[in-house]
């Protein structure tokens, strides 16, 4: 029995059962990427708060598409890199391929309606079982996904999937100790902060276009943050919390509380089966 699959510890020992198996290492200098990456995406998103110009609509739907463009290859020479530098294996993308087949397909048994949204769940839960740097790309896999599945393409798509990314990255760096369920409520409670999130990063992005102008919640360049971000509070609040984030927030908690245990046993035992813990033989790591 290993500890990766999830079962307790031989009786008079000290050792814990490991809650996440890491099928992309994560070695320092990734660490490093994937901590630019986080900054620069969040920078993308926080704009509005440090505009000094009056956005312009029609540039800002320009821009997108070429963020689109520059985010898949950035998230294709990620994999590469990791399989080229023996930080991915067949039996990852595989993985990667299987799931994000999976929730593109679940999405569309809840999206567009009152905020149901099914695919931050398995997002949440990968995540946890297979660590921060699977959960980073599982993010922007399943969006990209379900956005060709339900005909989703659009400026906001790479949004979406740079959102996504950063809640799976999140999910995985969840601490490793609560187990059973301690670590339901935990990841139940990550579920409805991580809906809220992805509510105020879209929104965010957002906010200067579809609220108008001279309005009582639009966007005023050069103004100060704090107003800024309070007429934001409010369109929020009015547009998307009380409707499409609360619905996700709660179907997340549902999905976790529901099937949450049973998916983490199947996934952590498929973590097994594919034995990633087990050490390569010196000859396998040379070669």
């Amino acid at each position: 029995m290993t500890e990766g699959a999830g079962i307790p510890a031989a009786e008079g020992t000290t050792e814990t059962p490991r809650s996440r198996v890491r099928v992309v290492h994560v070695t320092p200098r990734r660490a490093v990427v994937l901590t630019l990456a986080s900054a620069a995406g969040l920078a993308m998103f926080l704009w509005p708060l440090f505009a000094s110009e009056s956005p312009d609509p029609t540039a800002r739907a320009a821009n997108a598409p070429l963020v689109f463009v520059v985010l898949l290859p950035l998230l294709l020479a990620i994999v590469l890199a990791e399989m080229s530098d023996s930080g991915m294996d067949a039996k990852s993308l595989a993985l990667l391929g299987v799931l994000s087949a999976v929730n593109a397909g679940l999405r569309p048994l809840g999206a567009g309606t009152a905020g149901i949204e099914t695919v931050f769940f398995l997002l949440v839960l990968a995540g946890r079982v297979f660590g921060p740097g699977f959960g980073f790309l599982l993010g922007s896999t399943s969006l990209f996904a379900s956005a060709l599945l339900t005909a989703g393409v659009g400026p906001w798509l790479p949004f979406q999937m740079l959102s996504s990314s950063l809640l799976g990255l999140g999910a995985g760096l969840l601490p490793a100790r609560p187990r059973g369920r301690a670590e339901i409520a935990m990841l139940a409670c990550y579920g409805v902060l991580a809906a809220y999130v992805f509510g105020f990063l879209m929104n965010m992005w957002s906010w200067p276009l579809l609220a108008g102008t001279d309005t009582q919640l639009s966007f005023v360049p050069g103004d100060p943050i704090t107003e800024n971000l309070h007429r934001f509070v409010l369109f929020t609040l009015t547009t998307s919390t009380l409707g499409w984030d609360t619905g996700r927030a709660i179907t997340n908690l549902v999905a976790i509380l529901l099937v949450g245990p049973a998916v983490l046993a199947v996934l952590r035992r498929a973590a097994r089966r594919a034995a990633w813990d087990t050490p390569l033989p010196s000859s396998a790591r040379r070669s």
